[in-house]
């Protein structure tokens, strides 16, 4: 039952190491502001998380009910607990990778916002209340 955890969990590395490179493809067209590849490699990470959702049950049906993590600690494998350490290691790195790609994103939706409100400035009446303050 090992070898199949371990040969599933490699599964998974294999599929997080695609992810991470699909996010970085990411953070290069955020960077360079390439739109429609945006778009297009949304789709691919889209497809990728689909994909690792499905080994990832097929390895939780091998383990039941106890966490991958108990099933390590308790385990004497070491290559299985190498194999899961590389597979958190990546996870980490794909973590960092999307909150970067999400903040540039939302630093460019900012940038954007504030141009768009200097172009088209607020076309209401300046007047004041009775305290200043409009």
């Amino acid at each position: 039952m090992e070898e199949k955890i371990k040969q599933s969990l490699r599964e998974e590395i294999e599929v997080l190491k695609e992810l991470l490179g699909l996010l970085d493809d990411q953070h290069k067209f955020i960077s360079f502001k390439k739109t429609f590849e945006l778009d297009k490699i949304a789709i691919d990470i889209e497809e990728k998380c689909k994909e690792l959702a499905k080994k990832e049950m097929a390895r939780r049906n091998l383990i039941g009910d106890s966490s991958m993590k108990e099933f390590v600690a308790n385990g004497k494998d070491e290559e299985l607990k190498s194999i899961y350490k590389e597979v958190t290691n990546l996870l980490e790195e794909i973590k960092l990778q999307k909150d970067s790609n999400d903040m540039l994103i939302k630093q460019a939706i900012s940038l954007t916002t504030n141009m768009l409100n200097i172009l088209n400035p607020d076309r209401t009446p300046k007047t004041y209340g009775p305290y200043g303050r409009r």
